[in-house]
């Protein structure tokens, strides 16, 4: 019963925690980090650098669009870490901008209550908080539907994504509420730790224990065999079902941590500013080398790729792309995206 690509059955894998290399756990992390995918994906956004520089060197290449691209990047690549975590399972989640929504819509009419734009720490942290479980609700629903009511996950998250936009609406009468407290966005959003945007540095904290998670610990092995065979996991002794849940309640969690980054940032909710956030997750975590179809995952992939079509985003509007032909590049990138996972996969299993 082979679950993973070293030859080590789920039951070894979940024993040692390390997928059967005890000694070799730092090398190993270290080369799936810096794997193929990851190099692939930092050349092509290196080109995409230099081609927008080149096309609009006075514009692209200012202070205030890198860090433009970088609390982009922050925000939704914190919700990619979440799908990350899904598509290692051999699941997906499209409801990941419909929750973060209404996360932040809950987030900001709690904040409202307690102060508004006055208020002080308390409230930001009793915002965010709510932001955070508020999301993780929603995952949950998406778990329970999954796994008891066996409803495909591409189905069951389709309607939630409806479920919870529609829900998000009908608390803000479908407009954005503003009354962030002030000094959430003034130190949150807007300050620099080391010269490096906070919002960047929550990102890279949360990509940082996602990895260790995902690589060094029995809950990230358990993830990616059940991504590999659930069957084979199950008979293994992991409870499936149990952790399925779990995943889409950090999914969910996940999402509502980048709205609370995201209200940081704009001082608002951002109603329709996130419809699209499922597809660039998606396309962001399968260019850094997670599979489509489970088994593998990357979080510093995830980290790379999510800058792809953030950037290709951004060279869009400082070249005055129309919109749509924006939402069309993201989707054409997820196109590239799994047919470069269908590509890499047939090339593993000939090897």
């Amino acid at each position: 019963m082979t679950l993973l690509r070293n030859n080590t059955s789920v039951g070894d894998t979940i024993a040692n925690g390390t997928g059967g290399t005890h000694g070799a756990a730092a090398p190993r992390f270290l080369r799936a980090a810096l794997g193929r995918p990851s190099i692939g994906m930092l050349v092509i956004l290196l080109l995409m650098l230099v081609l927008f520089s080149a096309l609009r060197p006075d514009t692209f290449l200012g202070t205030y669009n890198f860090r433009s691209i970088a609390l982009s990047a922050a925000v939704i690549g914190v919700a990619a870490i979440g799908q990350t975590f899904v598509l290692a399972t051999g699941g997906i989640d499209l409801s990941i901008g419909s929750v973060l929504v209404f996360g932040t819509v809950v987030s900001a009419k709690v904040m409202g209550a307690m102060g508004g734009m006055s208020a002080g720490w308390g409230a930001v942290g009793v915002g965010v908080l709510v932001c955070v479980v508020a999301s993780a609700f929603w995952g949950l629903v998406n778990g329970l539907i999954i796994t008891y009511l066996r409803v495909p996950a591409l189905i069951a998250t389709l309607g939630t994504l409806g479920m919870a936009l529609g829900a998000a609406q009908i608390i803000s009468n479908g407009l954005d509420i503003r009354t962030v407290p002030s000094v959430m966005t003034d130190t949150i959003g807007y300050q620099n730790i080391a010269g490096v945007p906070v919002l960047v540095v929550i990102a890279l904290v949360v990509a940082a224990g996602a990895g260790l998670v995902l690589w060094h610990t029995i809950y990230g092995i358990r993830t990616k065999a059940i991504g590999s065979n659930p069957e084979g996991a199950l008979r293994s002794g992991v409870p499936v079902r149990r952790h399925l849940i779990s995943i889409y309640v950090v999914s969910g969690a996940l999402a509502g941590v980048a709205g609370a980054m995201s209200l940081a940032q704009f001082s608002t909710t951002t109603i329709a500013g996130h419809t699209g956030d499922n597809l660039t997750t998606i396309a962001g975590a399968v260019l850094g080398g997670t599979s489509l179809f489970g088994g593998v995952a990357t979080i510093f992939g995830t980290v790379i790729g999510i800058l792809v079509p953030v950037t290709l985003q951004s060279g869009f509007v400082i070249l005055g792309v129309e919109p749509f032909w924006q939402t069309f590049a993201v989707g054409a990138v997820l196109v590239a995206a799994v047919f470069i996972d269908q590509v890499r996969r047939g090339t593993q299993n000939r090897g």
